[in-house]
């Protein structure tokens, strides 16, 4: 039976898993099949792209259900991009990065749902004060920005510290039902998961990038800052961006400060690479979940293949365990006992 968590009763969807809003490679398309499939689908938007998000939303009206995330800062810049992304009635927005409060009244009002992806206990009570309803707790293996705090570590702590009040959605490193049953083993209420969803038929990303990350595995992948800085985005610490080692990683690592000095000349130069599809000198946006990627099927096959392993999983140890699936952590609270009763189908 599908699993059931307070995250799938918030958002009214079938199975704990979420679409992250990967900029451009989380498009309408991969959206809908998604939410299709019976996960949620989050539109990438990104750096803000009011064009793009525009046609993109146009294509999500009247659809249901569907969230579009923001990096934080982009709305900072660019305030009208919300009112773009409320008109399309999306059931959630996802803010990372960045204060959220300045937002959260307007996304309230305009009917969404407010998530938030937090990397530290820090950020999580920042979020919780400014009223949000999901949290999402990053860990450092996810593709693209990030800290450097693990899943198997945040996931808890974040869970933890939210207390039962919202739920928590585990992030980074996670690309099959075995994930999935983990983090809700750590108190989770479900994944958010990019990857896994970049290698799929409806992804917005290249064929080249996708059949990279199919043939990479979790040693291919780095965390760091030289991406950016080729594209004149200078991101504060302590977030960095994982992505697969290619040749211009291997080129600049070590070599930053050289790279700094030179920025506006490597970053013609990478656009250029960019635009002609040179995914040696441009990046593909990967985590450590690579390893775990084998092919390029359906969206609604990696939803249904992950929920399907998971439920295994998961009722596999219920029935060990006589019926009842034990607390994860020591000292079980209040967001525990609602796991394993949502568990159970209490």
């Amino acid at each position: 039976m599908p699993i059931a968590t307070p995250l799938t009763e918030l958002l009214g969807i079938k199975h704990p898993i979420l679409l992250a809003p990967m900029d451009t490679i989380a498009g309408s398309r991969l959206t809908r099949a998604v939410s299709g499939a019976g996960g949620f689908g989050i539109l990438g938007g990104g750096y803000g792209e009011r064009a793009r998000l525009e046609a993109e939303t146009k294509e999500l009206k009247g659809f249901a259900p569907f969230g579009i995330g923001f990096i934080t800062w982009s709305l900072a810049k660019q305030p009208e991009l919300l009112d773009i992304a409320l008109d399309a009635r999306p059931q959630a927005i996802m803010l990372s990065f960045g204060d959220p409060a300045p937002f959260a009244p307007r996304i309230k009002a305009g009917g969404a749902r407010l998530i938030c992806q937090v990397q530290s206990e820090d950020m999580a009570k920042q979020a919780l004060d400014a009223g949000a309803q999901i949290l999402v707790a990053q860990g450092t293996e996810a593709g693209g920005h990030g800290a450097s705090r693990t899943t198997i570590d945040i996931v808890p702590a974040i869970v933890d510290l939210a207390a039962g009040r919202v739920p928590v959605v585990a992030a980074g490193g996670i690309a099959d039902g075995r994930g999935l049953a983990a983090m809700m083993m750590l108190g989770a209420s479900g994944v958010l998961i990019g990857t896994r969803f970049y290698a799929s038929v409806e992804a917005n990303g290249a064929e080249e990038a996708k059949q990279r990350i199919r043939a990479a595995n979790g040693n291919d992948t780095v965390r760091g800052v030289v991406f950016d800085w080729s594209r004149n985005l200078f991101w504060p610490a302590p977030f960095t961006a994982r992505s697969l080692v290619n040749d211009h990683i291997k080129r600049w690592t070590g070599r930053e400060i050289e790279l700094m000095q030179r920025a506006s000349e490597v970053a013609v130069e990478y656009a250029a690479a960019k635009a002609a599809g040179n995914f040696e000198i441009a990046a593909v946006f990967a985590g450590e979940a690579v390893g775990l990627i084998h092919d390029i099927p359906s969206a609604a096959e990696i939803v249904e293949r992950i929920a399907a392993e998971a439920e295994q999983l998961l009722e596999g140890r219920r029935n060990s365990a006589g019926g009842v699936l034990p607390s994860p952590l020591v000292g079980e609270g209040g967001a525990q006992r609602r796991m394993r009763g949502s568990i159970r189908g209490e």
